[in-house]
């Protein structure tokens, strides 16, 4: 152990300055994406995304410079903090050494600034003077808000109903950076209007949010869509966390074992873990990454390796991903951030190649490890970081049970300050957990178009 105690932090200057792209260590392809719709749909959807972020996705140059704009930015907040957890490791009387890095840091309370900055900066340099998106949780909403006030962009954000409801305080915030905000399904759009006359009710899912925020784009030529996760570009942002994870390792003197994340679409999971992936691909180590999901939206452990679209209009090319399909109809959790029904394209081809694992929970049980953090440790994490606690603490007690003093990384990728009714409803004995059956999920994936005739041409 260093001299340095419990917390491990880099000062401004040990920050890294360059992103790191896995694709160039990966000794396998990931299967291009395909479209249903004719080549001028296809390519009004390529042009939502500013071509250097597109070469990002597309390039195997191992490591990306960041802008100097972007660094200025990151500084306000990062490197963030990675912490030994000794208190946690005492309650659990686990000879396993755990450690957290935390990213509920900045003002949007969680990793997903780190991509949005950059984002925004790309889209800014392109000439765009506004941007769209879906939120689930409300976190990718809340710091796209953020990064546009920042660059001074216009800033127009569908967020999922039932989060609407839920987690009022990001909207606040989302309204203080200047953000237009609608729950979704809205009146607005025509998916929203399609949604809402089949069920009145409706609570949305992100599937739905992300297909409102395309839609808007058809009818203002300035306005372009923007995606917090699941893009390979936004996985390679969010890099910059796993990377300063390794710096810290080394001057705690040690090296996980284990290094576990909350799975959504990626992002949060992906740049955590794949700095140390990259160390295990190249043979330097063995580490084991390990994606917690939902056992309600159980994409890796339960859903299929096929062509799925990335939202619910059937607009967007096709992505060869673990889907349960995109009219899977997402329960009403708490980890807004973890309902979405498929999985980056980029971590499912490495979790198809069986270079990372999976693992699936049920909210009560998670939400118990949230509270032991939380009492533990000083910090409430939010109801997806909690799933990442979870799998951290059994692999601690696995540990315990074995006489084994391994090393776990977990990923607390924000907090749970805007949460705090998810967390009442579980003191109060109010929280269910959700069992999905096989046959809901059969029920979703036979939606997905057959796309085999395609893959030959």
């Amino acid at each position: 152990m260093s001299d340095l105690g419990y917390r491990f932090d880099l000062t401004a200057e040990e920050m890294p300055t360059q992103w790191y792209n896995i694709l160039a260590d990966l000794p396998y392809e990931i299967p291009r994406d395909i479209s249903l719709k004719n080549n001028s749909e296809k390519q009004k959807m390529v042009m939502q995304v500013p071509m250097e972020l597109i070469r990002q996705s597309m390039g195997k140059q191992r490591y990306v410079d960041i802008p100097d704009e972007v660094l200025s930015a990151y500084r306000q907040w990062r490197p963030s903090t990675l912490v030994r957890a000794v208190a946690l490791e005492k309650a659990l009387d686990t000879p396993a050494r755990i450690y957290y890095k935390y990213e509920g840091n900045n003002i949007s309370g969680s990793h997903k600034l780190t991509t949005a900055i950059a984002q925004v900066y790309y889209y800014k340099k392109a000439g765009v003077k506004r941007v769209t998106t879906g939120t689930g949780a409300g976190q990718w909403g809340s710091a796209l808000s953020v990064a546009c006030k920042m660059f001074g962009l216009e800033c127009l954000v569908f967020m999922v109903g039932i989060s609407y409801k839920q987690k009022p305080y990001r909207k606040i915030l989302m309204k203080m950076n200047g953000a237009e905000i609608y729950s979704s399904p809205s009146e607005i759009t025509e998916a929203g209007r399609k949604f809402l006359a089949l069920n009145a009710d409706a609570k949305g899912n992100i599937a739905l949010a992300i297909a409102e925020a395309i839609e808007a784009t058809t009818t203002d030529n300035s306005t372009r869509f923007c995606i917090g996760s699941g893009e390979p570009y936004s996985i390679l942002h969010q890099t910059l966390i796993g990377l300063e994870a390794k710096l810290q390792m080394q001057k705690a003197g040690d090296y996980p074992d284990f290094v576990v994340g909350c799975l959504g679409a990626g992002s949060n999971f992906g740049g955590l873990t794949f700095p140390f992936l990259q160390d295990r691909l190249v043979g330097d180590s063995k580490v084991r990454c390990i994606s917690v999901e939902p056992a309600s939206c159980p994409k890796l452990t339960r859903g299929e390796y096929r062509y799925d679209f990335t939202d619910s209009s059937g607009v967007t090319p096709m992505e060869k991903m673990y889907t349960l399909g995109h009219d899977y109809v997402t329960p009403d959790i708490h980890a807004g951030g973890l309902r979405y029904h498929a999985t980056s394209k980029l971590v499912s081809a490495i979790y198809h190649h069986g270079d990372i694992e999976a693992v699936a929970y049920q909210q009560r049980e998670v939400f118990k490890s949230g509270v032991l953090f939380s009492q533990t440790e000083g910090i409430i994490p939010a109801p997806e970081s909690a799933h990442a606690v979870h799998g951290a603490i059994e692999l601690a007690l696995a540990a315990k049970e074995n006489n084994e003093a391994k090393v776990i990384l977990v990923g607390i990728s924000g907090h749970g300050h805007f949460d705090m009714s998810a967390y009442e409803s579980y003191l109060a004995g109010e929280l269910d957990d959700v069992n999905i059956t096989d046959r809901q999920i059969r029920d979703s994936l036979d939606k997905i178009p057959d796309v085999s005739a395609l893959l030959d041409q």
